[in-house]
């Protein structure tokens, strides 16, 4: 059985929902990625931020990246997979919401973030293709 574990990219880090929205565009640059999980006080996943976010929700707006915070741009109800969830469950979860990127969770911890390109990398490509149709297809 193929896991979260064995398909995520680990040592993915959280910034936290106070940060502000440069210094989460400087992590990102730092760290070579698109999104990061957002954590409250105590750790817990309360969203996820990109750089699309940062660019659409803020800088095209008018509105100053040092003032605004992660915690004010990031909505919705954030998705996680437990490290030990079947690709299945993986894929499923990522299809039904319609997300890129999820966070993979063990023992109340972040671990590592599953993307589309760890997804091409583990899976044949008829699950790719389903996974392309479900989330980017226009309903």
């Amino acid at each position: 059985m193929t896991t979260a574990a064995d398909i995520m990219h680990p040592g993915a880090q959280w910034i936290a929902q106070s940060e502000t929205l440069d210094r989460a565009a400087q992590m990102m640059s730092r760290l070579n990625v698109g999104a990061l999980p957002v954590s409250d006080a105590d750790e817990r996943l309360c969203g996820i931020i990109t750089d699309r976010d940062i660019v659409v929700g803020c800088i095209a707006k008018g509105q100053d990246p040092s003032k605004i915070t992660c915690g004010d741009l990031a909505q919705g109800t954030p998705r996680w997979i437990d490290a030990g969830a079947d690709v299945s469950e993986v894929l499923e979860e990522m299809e039904s919401h319609r997300i890129k990127r999820l966070p993979v969770i063990e023992n109340k911890k972040l671990v590592g973030m599953i993307s589309e390109a760890d997804l091409a990398q583990h899976l044949s490509d008829g699950q790719i293709a389903e996974f392309v149709e479900k989330v980017y297809a226009k309903r």
